[in-house]
């Protein structure tokens, strides 16, 4: 039989927020990327796929209203908009690697996702 904790753990709101907001469909992949240096909108599309631009837009504006990402528009004809990570996004570089080692660990690339609804089960190494 189970130890029964004598208390219910709690979540704790901020990182339960930072969660639903890294979590996001796209959003690491996003992240991954610009970790890795400063990009047009079309290198970030080119480089994600299955990613759609109103998708790609959505994820950028709205990593952007968090203070994650920057939008720079550079002035030279033809105009340029650029995306790269704030200090607030590069902090995430720690996690985001975690997330990249834990996965070359346990992720198959060649399994089969299996989709259920929204949610897809990708298998796992033993």
């Amino acid at each position: 039989m189970r130890d029964v904790p004598a208390h219910t753990p709690a979540l704790c709101s901020r990182f339960h927020r930072a969660s639903e907001l890294i979590g996001r469909r796209w959003t690491g992949a996003i992240i991954f990327i610009l970790l890795k240096s400063r990009c047009r909108f079309a290198t970030l599309r080119d480089a994600i796929p299955d990613i759609t631009d109103r998708m790609l837009c959505d994820r950028l504006q709205a990593l952007e209203r968090e203070g994650i990402v920057e939008r720079t528009v550079v002035p030279k004809t033809p105009v340029r908009v650029e995306y790269a990570l704030t200090k607030k996004g590069r902090a995430l570089a720690s996690a985001i690697n975690a997330i990249a080692d834990w996965a070359h660990k346990w992720i198959e690339l060649d399994a089969p996702v299996e989709r259920d609804g929204n949610t897809a089960r990708i298998s796992r190494r033993a």
